[in-house]
């Protein structure tokens, strides 16, 4: 009986078929980056507010001001009082008075001075003049309520960390396509609910639970692609990525053209429901099928895709060799349990984590120099792609180790030489800041990759998804570290970036090299992987699987 390998082979490892399968999940990458980046746009800060004092709709009415008008009697008797005051946080605990003239409303405090005027801490009566919604102005998120901003970003990430390990666990138990199609019907339904949240903990509930799902379309996807190619294919994978960056490119003009935050929401959540027309296009994974002892699907999806590829299966094509470990519900132990596997999942975990804290860490740091939000947003995301264009130079020519160990430290070299670059030259410091940018977009992406060829089927999405999950913890902490740290100095942050990065780089070279290597079947292919890496091109079976190493 032929191994799956010998099989899809014959079938065609990228035909038509899979470019098929692989241009429409690609897609996902596009909506994923969108849940990923909008809180940029979904939470604008309004460019001009100030606390209205009790009764002074009413009295604007009354009195016929505009909104200016009633601006310069809030906020300038408040400014001439405290002149570091814009009146934004703080008003005027006073009542209006029209009995005298509409002109003069305060001059019923006779004698006492301006500066006299008791003032009060503004709870929920801002005014915002903005051309764009957001849930800043929808929710009252200024002043001392703008930690709550920061809260939703949190909830998010949180959201992603719950989606890798509750979604990875599922579409290993319960398939890849069921999952995926699950998550993509869930990020719409949430999406919407929360365009429309009556109050801000309504939309934090809802924004969660799309992270939970968006998560699980991400990381299914990616597994299915990866699983349904030959070998020397697996390399789309970095194409998905690319796609990500393309929906960071594309988000800003949808912010642009999208007049409120409400419908910039229900732009990035609705288009999840056409994923659902999936279902008769993409297959199910035949290695997750084979894991699960469902040889006969399997084999029937081969066939089909021969059939689409202008290729036939040969007749003794009855059944595909399934591989002889024992299928069992995947859980963390199973990740850890022989010396190979450990290693790997311990460095892989390290490696999500430093690529998310050190990437959030400089794109937060650095930006984009200019006031034009919609604008250097576009241009943060064009700076990303040549990373992408680099690992498919180089990866399938020297392999995965080589690159992800070279990213991870030249990055870190550069944060390092930032940090002590002299202020007098911004455009040097720059320069080199960007080319740590490059170095860790390089290795975020190498990382997906790896991960996924480091783990045997009945283990991948479980373990993807477990690995990435530090991706978000990473997300979570970079904020802090960046802020608190430069507080303290402000080129602190990136000494630890540094650090983080060249540590990482040495030890994602204890790594197997994958390079032209079939997806390992079981844990024990993993092993002889592991024993074997010096030996990337040698091609030997080894006894209870069928897999090549």
């Amino acid at each position: 009986m032929p191994s799956f390998d010998e099989v899809l082979k014959e079938a065609g490892e990228f035909g038509r078929f899979q470019k098929r399968v692989f241009f429409l999940l690609c897609q996902t990458g596009v909506t994923f980056s969108f849940l990923f980046a909008s809180v940029v746009f979904l939470g604008q800060a309004p460019g001009n507010y100030w606390c209205r004092i009790p009764g002074a709709a009413e009295l604007s009415e009354q009195c016929g001001w505009s909104l200016e008008e009633e601006q310069k009697f809030t906020v300038l008797p408040l400014h001439l009082e405290n002149g570091t005051s814009s009146g934004e946080c703080e008003r005027l605990d006073v009542a209006w008075d029209t009995s005298v003239s509409c002109t003069s409303p305060l001059t019923h405090h006779g004698n006492h001075s301006v500066g006299n005027l008791p003032l009060a801490t503004c709870h929920d009566n801002w005014v915002y003049i903005h051309p764009h919604s957001s849930i800043v102005s929808e929710y009252n998120l200024v002043c001392g309520n703008a930690w709550m901003l920061d809260l939703s970003q949190a909830i998010l990430n949180l959201g992603f960390l719950t989606g890798a390990f509750t979604l990875g666990y599922a579409a290993d138990r319960y398939g890849r396509i069921l999952i995926y199609l699950l998550s993509c019907l869930g990020v719409g339904i949430c999406g919407i609910i929360a365009a429309f949240a009556p109050n801000f903990t309504v939309f934090l509930i809802f924004r969660f639970l799309q992270a939970v799902f968006g998560k699980g379309t991400w990381m299914t996807g990616y597994v299915i692609v990866t699983e349904i190619v030959g070998s020397d294919q697996r390399i789309v994978g970095i194409v998905i990525q690319m796609f990500f960056t393309l929906g960071i490119m594309i988000l800003p003009g949808i912010a642009y053209l999208v007049p409120t935050w409400q419908g910039v929401q229900l732009a990035i959540s609705l288009p999840n429901f056409l994923f659902l027309l999936y279902y008769w296009v993409v297959p199910e994974s035949p290695r997750w099928l084979l894991t699960r002892k469902k040889g006969e699907k399997a084999l029937k999806i081969m066939h089909n895709i021969a059939k689409h590829n202008g290729k036939y299966l040969s007749p003794h094509y009855s059944e595909i060799t399934i591989n002889n470990e024992e299928v069992s519900n995947p859980s963390f132990l199973d990740l850890l349990r022989t010396p190979q596997m450990r290693r790997n999942t311990l460095i892989l975990m390290y490696a999500w984590f430093t690529s998310a804290l050190v990437y959030q860490g400089l794109v937060m740091r650095l930006g984009i120099v200019g006031g034009n939000l919609y604008l250097d947003f576009f241009i943060s995301g064009a700076v990303e792609l040549p990373a992408a264009l680099l690992i498919l130079v180089t990866i399938d020519r020297i392999g995965r180790r080589l690159p992800f160990g070279i990213s991870n430290i030249m990055a870190g070299v550069a944060c390092l030489i930032t940090a002590f670059l002299p202020e007098g030259i911004p455009w040097l410091k720059m320069t080199v800041a960007t080319l740590g940018r490059l170095g860790i977009t390089m290795a975020f992406e190498i990382v997906y990759l790896v991960n996924t060829e480091l783990y045997p089927t009945t283990l991948r999405n479980f373990g993807v998804s477990l690995c990435s999950s530090l991706c978000d913890l990473g997300g979570i902490i970079a904020s802090f570290l960046l802020f608190r740290l430069a507080a303290v100095w402000l080129e602190l942050p990136l000494i630890i970036f540094s650090i983080l990065a060249v540590l990482c780089g040495i030890l994602v070279l204890l790594l197997p090299e994958t390079k032209g290597i079939p997806l390992p079947e079981t844990v024990e292919d993993v092993e002889q992987l592991s024993s074997h890496f010096g030996k990337c091109g040698k091609k030997r079976k080894h006894q209870g699987t069928n897999s090549y190493i």
